[in-house]
């Protein structure tokens, strides 16, 4: 059990401080957006082999709730590596390429992705409140993408053309970046096209910035006819606690189904004694542990990788010390294919 999660679960939600809009707005504004200041805040020297290129094209952002969250004198504290910008990630590494999942041919519409059958994702922003190093949309040609939401219309006629969706993600960037406002328009159009049935968010907002867990959204997620998922994003355990474990508890008592979805990453989860941490962390929060990715292989990204045989072994280890339910998926995602590929040791094929 994590320290203070269970008295935090114990308080109701009428007992807890009220996250407004103005508060992740301000906390927004005041993200650290310079490495030295960075590495300063944690009382670190400035590192000279942090990367200057990359910081303008894919610069750092991260929030002081997320900071906060960060050992102090630990360079190689796993949260700070998942944001701070080296220059490894301006080596070219053959097989790590721009559009690794080849999404450019999945678009069917402005904003629209249509990879898998029976369910499509709207790209909403290419904001996001924190820049991961890893991700692998660091690429993605945002700008052509819809900004008013008069431009959106192309892409809820797509939807209503084709009857055999029944399920829309909002992803991004970050959905949550937008406007509770701006959000519910969105929601209320997709709720009038009658064979949507499930509303899909991918957000991890309520782990590096939880002021955006606001009354206004919990209250968007169980309004709507759409059944709603929330699929939250954290690494490592240290990054469910504090406020953020307010924020997860908030949400989960909403009633609303949350899932955790991580990637394997060099230098930050690529052990078991980590991976079992976070997933019981995850359990205590009353989130299911859903996919532990393999990493996509975007250019910039190569330093991150873990070989799947490592992969392969820590998914044995946690099978053998966590129960079923707390096991995620380990899964790749491989273009054209029709699913999330899973990642199986052959033995444990063979029992299934």
């Amino acid at each position: 059990m994590v320290p203070g999660i269970v008295s935090l679960a114990k308080r109701p939600l009428s007992e807890r401080s009220r996250s407004t809009p103005e508060s992740w707005r301000r906390s927004l504004a005041d993200a650290i957006r310079d490495p030295n200041q960075l590495l300063s805040r944690l009382g670190l020297a400035a590192d000279e082999t942090r990367s200057p290129k990359l910081s303008q094209q894919f610069p750092l952002l991260v929030p002081e709730s997320f900071l906060k969250r960060m050992r102090s004198g630990d360079i190689n504290d796993p949260l700070l590596r998942q944001v701070l910008p080296i220059a490894e990630e301006d080596a070219e590494v053959a097989g790590f390429t721009i559009d690794a999942l080849d999404e450019a041919t999945f678009r069917k519409a402005p904003g629209l992705l249509h990879k898998y059958e029976g369910r499509a994702l709207l790209v909403l922003t290419g904001a996001c409140a924190v820049h991961c190093r890893y991700c692998f949309r660091r690429h993605y040609p945002y700008s052509q993408e819809p900004k008013r939401l008069d431009d959106w219309e192309p892409a809820f006629a797509a939807l209503e053309q084709d009857e055999s969706i029944h399920e829309v993600l909002l992803s991004g960037g970050d959905p949550l970046m937008l406007t509770d406002e701006r959000l519910t328009t969105v929601v209320r159009r997709l709720e009038s096209i009658p064979h949507l049935r499930r509303l899909r968010w991918h957000t991890r907002l309520p782990i590096v910035l939880p002021d955006r867990v606001t009354l206004e959204w919990l209250d968007l997620l169980t309004s709507t006819r759409l059944t709603s998922i929330v699929v939250v994003h954290a690494n490592h355990p240290h990054e469910l606690v504090a406020d953020c474990a307010l924020a997860l508890r908030q949400l989960t008592q909403s009633g609303v189904m949350t899932l955790n979805q991580a990637v394997l990453l060099r230098g930050v989860n690529d052990s078991a004694e980590t991976l079992v941490g976070l997933s019981e962390r995850l359990i205590d929060l009353g989130i299911k542990p859903y996919y532990l990715h393999q990493l996509d292989r975007v250019a910039g990204t190569a330093h991150f990788e873990v070989p799947e045989e490592t992969g392969l072994r820590l998914m044995a280890e946690l099978r053998q010390r966590l129960p079923g339910y707390a096991v995620p998926q380990y899964v790749r995602e491989v273009p054209g294919e029709a699913f999330k590929v899973p990642l199986v040791e052959r033995s444990q094929l063979i029992a299934d």
